[in-house]
């Protein structure tokens, strides 16, 4: 049987990578803390409070794609995990803040699996780099457009 082109390589690669984000999505339901979206609302709120910007829950809910009743459910269970707290918005008293509640904690670990992404690529050279990130960026605009 005839090695695959590197074309046929590549999607192959994608498709290996697209079952093995789902079999981790099911795991980290299960098994591993919190969910991928509560990763993901945490991370978003320790980057935006680098940089100083202050984070509500309906900006949490658009950086998510999800819903204010999902992003609140998600937002108490870190909430209760200790991982952020709440202050009253100074300019809107009616809604809130969302805090990282420690602020020792590093976005990497929240999500050590992107810290090793990032390691992986930084031993690519530029020029692969930017083909690789092109093609994902391809990728994920062909699944992002799936079922809409």
């Amino acid at each position: 049987m005839a090695e695959p082109d590197p074309q046929q390589r590549a999607a192959r690669a994608v498709e290996r990578l697209r079952l093995s984000e789902a079999s981790l999505s099911r795991r980290r339901q299960t098994h591993c803390g919190p969910s991928e979206n509560a990763r993901a609302a945490m991370r978003f709120i320790l980057e935006r409070a680098d940089a100083g910007e202050r984070v509500t829950p309906r900006a949490v809910a658009a950086h998510l794609g999800v819903s204010a009743a999902a992003v609140s459910g998600i937002l108490d269970k870190l909430h209760s995990g200790g991982m952020i707290t709440f202050a009253v918005n100074p300019d809107d008293r009616r809604s809130k803040h969302v805090l990282p509640f420690d602020r020792s904690t590093d976005a990497d670990d929240v999500d050590p699996l992107t810290a090793r992404i990032r390691e992986e690529a930084a031993d690519l050279d530029p020029v692969t780099a930017e083909a690789v990130a092109a093609f994902i960026e391809r990728v994920v605009r062909s699944v992002d457009a799936e079922c809409r």
